[in-house]
């Protein structure tokens, strides 16, 4: 007995030291690097929309002292690629579902490439619009493609910030719009603006180079039966095999494949190409798809009335009402902001998993409300006196700049992180493309009247419009947005569908995590007294 006892302490001792998993916090899973280099290389794709919005704000300078065009001719081809974009965003749900989202990624780009190619040839007015309906069409392929593909290859732990990239390489794009508009506006007149508009074809060619290192998609995959290869990609872009498993149940299950199939290829009923999704977004919504709908497109539509375009593409005329009329000060000016929404968009990407979807777009949108109002009342001032006010022209250049910054860190990436996440599988394709539709025919709108509107009202008037439905879009987000952060794809079902109830909701989902957790903290405290 003397002998035993030795040993059973001992037993117990070793025992003592080992872990608990209910006990064991959490550790926070490390960034996944597969995961982020497949969605880096996919949102190079926005890189093509920002591209053009930058480099036209400066080119039409020169655009309209090589061909005449009127007013409306100006806003016509500044914001015509927005209204083009809608035929590529609208078909790019279903060729998406059909060729896959790698291969949409270059069909993308070629289209745009040849756009670009087209407007740097033009040599009218005619010619550069069939340019723009190239380029807009590719456009509205990258605009789609890119959040859907990074919310279906991203862990649920860095999905905002891996969502957040298209956004990303849309500023840098914006970026390199007004660099290229810079460097080349010392040349002679009829060569500068298509070698700025021509040179927009270069990242077309590495994108599509990219795509031959990135996976497809795994919610494509299980789409198409091919389950092997699903899995493998599952296992390279999640945190753990645990999670590779669970994720790759959801997406069965969302297709209506067996649980008890594992086959690495399985027959799939073909319906997921389009047939029925309209009728099930559009005719027949649950409670749940008609507020994940109005959620969705709501966001794009704010995002863009709040007049982020016409700040984006008109900057220099912007500046130029603000009082600096030279032609290179207006472009360094606009370059200023250009870096400014880059450097706070990449602030931005590191915040969305931390601090959370809802407080950074609330604060971002207020943000946005007061720029847009001081930036009114300092043109308003400008316009109505009849002497230089310093003051005042700081007054324009720093609302700007805080306007991008605030619309970056917030109301520019949460746009298509939220709109890309909330879609079930079956609707994801086609309801993205209708938030991106409601984005480009707004941006259309609103970039297309800009000057029509300020000629009507006054530019500060203008400014104080958009300022106002600021104010509606933060209401509307306060009152109907639930927060997604952490949220794997396949629950936002229990998410929505309570509109301005959704706070309940929210709270029953987290009383049941509690009690989950709470059974698992006894489940392990009975193996301990076992033991």
């Amino acid at each position: 007995m003397a002998a035993g006892s030795p040993e059973k302490n001992g037993d117990a001792a070793d025992k003592s030291h080992l872990p608990i998993p209910a006990f064991d916090p959490p550790k926070k899973p490390k960034r996944n690097k597969y995961a982020l280099a497949c969605s880096f290389l996919a949102s190079m794709t926005s890189i093509l929309l920002g591209y053009d919005i930058g480099v036209m704000s400066g080119a039409i300078i020169y655009i309209r002292k090589d061909i005449d065009m009127t007013d409306v001719q100006k806003e016509v081809i500044m914001g015509i690629l927005n209204v083009y974009s809608l035929l590529g965003s609208a078909a790019a749900g279903r060729t998406s579902d059909w060729i896959g989202r790698r291969y949409t990624i270059v069909f993308a780009g070629a289209i745009f490439f040849t756009g670009a190619l087209l407007m740097g040839f033009a040599t009218s007015y005619a010619f550069l619009m069939v340019g723009r309906f190239v380029a807009g069409i590719g456009v509205g392929y990258a605009l789609m493609i890119a959040p859907v593909y990074t919310a279906e290859l991203a862990p649920a732990s860095s999905r905002g910030f891996l969502s957040s990239f298209p956004e990303v390489f849309i500023n840098f794009g914006i970026l390199l719009g007004y660099v290229s508009n810079y460097a080349f506006s010392k040349l002679p007149q009829h060569l500068g603006w298509r070698l700025m508009l021509g040179i927009g074809a270069i990242p077309s060619v590495f994108i599509a180079i990219a795509v031959l290192a990135m996976p497809e998609s795994p919610r494509w995959l299980v789409m198409q039966g091919r389950l092997g290869d699903a899995k493998r990609v599952l296992d390279k872009t999640s945190d753990s095999l645990e999670e590779s498993k669970l994720r790759l149940a959801d997406i069965k299950e969302a297709a209506d494949i067996p649980e008890h199939c594992n086959d690495d290829i399985v027959s799939v009923p073909k319906r997921h190409h389009g047939e029925g999704v309209w009728r099930e977004l559009l005719l027949h919504p649950t409670p749940t798809v008609r507020h994940i709908l109005m959620c969705a497109v709501g966001i794009h539509f704010f995002q863009q009335a709040s007049g982020i375009d016409s700040v984006v593409l008109y900057s220099p005329e912007i500046f130029k009402r603000a009082g600096i009329t030279n032609d290179t000060d207006a472009l360094l000016a606009t370059m200023g902001v250009g870096f400014t929404k880059t450097i706070f968009i990449l602030v931005a990407t590191f915040l969305l998993d931390k601090i959370g979807r809802r407080p950074l777009l609330l604060s971002s949108v207020a943000g946005m409300i007061l720029s847009l109002v001081g930036l009114g009342v300092g043109l308003t001032i400008i316009e109505n006196s009849d002497h230089k006010l310093t003051w005042a022209i700081a007054l324009c250049i720093s609302t700007v700049l805080s306007y991008v910054a605030f619309f970056s860190i917030g109301m520019g990436p949460i746009t298509w992180v939220y709109s890309s996440e909330i879609f079930p599988l079956r609707l994801r394709a086609q309801g993205c493309s209708m938030g991106v539709a409601m984005n480009r025919v707004t941006s259309g709108v609103i970039s297309m009247t800009f000057i029509s509107l300020y000629k009507a009202i006054s530019i500060g008037g203008a400014f104080f419009l958009y300022g106002g439905i600021a104010v509606v879009a933060w209401m509307f987000f306060y009152t109907l947005y639930p927060e997604t952060q952490g949220k794997t794809l396949e629950e936002m079902d229990t998410l929505f569908g309570t509109f301005f109830r959704w706070r309940s909701t929210a709270r029953v989902i987290e009383e049941k995590k509690k009690n989950e957790s709470n059974g698992q903290v006894q489940m392990g405290n009975a193996t301990t007294n076992q033991s």
